[in-house]
C-alpha cells in the first residue's frame, strides 16, 4: 500500500505589510483525514475595501479542507462539474457568514481572497483554483503548471472566492497521481519569483522546494520557511505575503535536477484573438442553425416546445386544421413520448417549464372530434339565465310557504 503523502504549508508576511504595519493576509492549511490528504492556500485581497481579508482567507482554507476530507468521493465522482463548483462556493460563503456577524461587516467583499487546493485520495487527485497564484505538478520529467494565474483586466486585479458568481471563475481539475512526484501551490507573492508568464516556464527551484518534503512535515516546514524568507521575502522591500503548500508523494521518482531548464522560448500570443471575435464569427452560423431548428419544430407541430418557432408555425396552422384532430393528437403524444424516452435527468427537470409555457396554453391545444369551444359570451349568458331562474324558484317557494 502506498504511504500517505507528506504535507507541508507555510504563510509568511511580506515586507510591504511589515512597512505598513498591517498583518499577513495569506493563509494556508494541510490536513490528512479519512484517507484524504489536502493542502489549501489563500491570499487575502489587499486594499481599503477588503478590511478583513485575512479572516476570510483563513476561513476559506479551513472550510475547503474540512469539506474535501469529508466528501472527496462526492466531489470527484460527480459528473456535473458546475454542481461541484457551486456547492464548494456555497459552503465557503456559508462558513464566512459567521464572520460578518462576529466582525460586524456589511458584505462578503470585506473577506475577499483567492483560493488554491489539491486533494489526493489513493491515486485520485482533485484540484481547484480561483484567482492568481500557481499550482505546479512535479514529475520525473520535470515541472509543469497544473493551473495558471488568472488576472482580471490588468495584472493587479484578479478573481475572489467571495464573488457572488465565483463558481464561474473557479477552475476544477480531476486527474490522477500517475507520473507525479509532488504538487506545489503558491500565492502570487512566490509565483512572481518562480513563474514566467511570457513562456509558461516554472523555474527549477520549485522542484527543489518540493523535495524539502522528503524530510517529513516538521523539518520541511522549517526549511521551507527559511528558504522563502531569505530568497523571496527579504529579496525586496516591497515583497508581498507568501504562502506555499506542498503535497509530496513518497516512493515516486525524483526528477533529474541537472536536466531541468531555466529558460524557454517566448510564446507568440495573438492578443487580437479574443472570445468576442469568436462570438462575432459564430453569429451567422447560430442564426442559420436557429432557422433550421425552427423549420423542424414547425413540422413537428406546436408540442415541439420551441417558443421562438411559434410565429413561424402560425403560418401553417390553417393547413394543419384540415387534418383530422385525432391524428394530430396522436402525433403530439408520439412526439412527447419520444422526448420523454430520450431526455436526461437534467432535461426532465427543466421540461415542465417548457411545457407550461408552450404546450399547456389552452388556445393552442387541439380538441378531439369536431367540437368547438363555447364562446365566452354565450357561457356567461346561459349562466346568468340559470341564476335568475333559481332566484325566481326560491322566491316562489318562500311565497308558497308563507301562504
Amino acid at each position: 500500500m502506498r504511504p500517505l503523502p507528506v504535507l507541508a504549508n507555510i504563510s509568511l508576511i511580506g515586507n510591504k505589510h511589515v512597512n505598513r504595519g498591517t498583518p499577513c493576509e495569506d493563509a494556508s492549511i494541510s490536513m490528512s483525514r479519512n484517507g484524504v490528504s489536502v493542502v489549501c492556500i489563500a491570499d487575502g485581497a489587499g486594499g481599503s475595501r477588503y478590511t478583513h481579508a485575512r479572516f476570510g482567507a483563513q476561513r476559506a482554507v479551513e472550510c475547503c479542507a474540512e469539506l474535501l476530507t469529508s466528501h472527496f468521493d462526492a466531489f470527484y465522482f460527480e459528473n456535473r462539474e458546475s454542481i461541484c463548483r457551486s456547492i464548494l462556493v456555497t459552503a465557503i460563503h456559508s462558513a464566512m457568514a459567521d464572520l460578518l456577524v462576529e466582525h460586524e461587516l456589511d458584505s462578503l467583499e470585506r473577506l475577499s481572497c483567492t483560493l488554491l487546493f489539491v486533494a489526493v485520495k489513493g491515486d485520485l487527485v482533485l484540484a481547484g483554483h480561483i484567482g492568481d497564484g500557481l499550482i505546479c505538478r512535479v514529475s520525473p520529467q520535470g515541472l509543469a503548471p497544473l493551473t495558471l494565474p488568472a488576472n482580471g483586466e490588468n495584472a493587479s486585479s484578479t478573481y475572489f472566492i467571495t464573488f457572488p458568481n465565483a463558481q464561474e471563475y473557479l477552475r476544477f481539475i480531476k486527474t490522477t497521481t500517475d507520473n507525479t512526484h509532488a504538487f506545489v501551490l503558491m500565492s502570487d507573492g512566490v509565483e512572481d519569483m518562480v513563474y514566467d508568464a511570457s513562456n509558461q516556464l516554472v523555474r527549477p527551484v520549485v522542484a527543489r522546494l518540493a523535495e524539502l518534503a522528503s524530510q517529513g512535515k516538521v523539518k520541511a516546514e522549517e526549511d521551507l520557511k527559511s528558504t522563502i524568507q531569505e530568497f523571496v521575502v527579504d529579496a525586496s522591500q516591497n515583497s508581498d505575503d507568501c504562502s506555499v503548500g506542498i503535497l509530496y508523494l513518497p516512493g515516486t521518482d525524483t526528477p533529474d535536477f541537472s536536466l531541468l531548464s531555466d529558460s524557454k522560448d517566448r510564446l507568440e500570443r495573438d492578443f487580437a484573438d479574443t472570445m468576442r471575435v469568436v462570438q462575432t464569427e459564430l453569429i451567422p452560423k447560430v442564426k442559420h442553425a436557429q432557422e433550421i431548428i425552427s423549420k423542424i419544430n414547425c413540422q413537428n407541430g406546436p408540442n415541439s416546445g420551441k417558443l421562438e418557432s411559434e410565429k413561424a408555425c402560425d403560418a401553417k396552422s390553417s393547413e394543419e386544421d384540415d387534418e383530422p384532430s385525432e391524428k394530430k393528437a396522436e402525433d403530439a403524444n408520439a412526439t412527447r413520448a419520444d422526448v420523454d424516452g430520450s431526455s436526461s435527468d437534467d432535461e426532465r427537470e427543466t421540461k415542465p417549464q417548457i411545457e407550461d409555457n408552450v404546450v399547456d396554453k389552452p388556445e393552442q391545444v387541439s380538441v378531439s372530434g369536431n367540437k368547438k369551444m363555447v364562446p365566452l359570451w354565450a357561457f356567461l349568458l346561459v349562466t346568468g339565465l340559470l341564476i335568475v331562474a333559481l332566484v325566481i324558484l326560491a322566491m316562489l317557494g318562500l311565497h308558497t310557504g308563507a301562504v
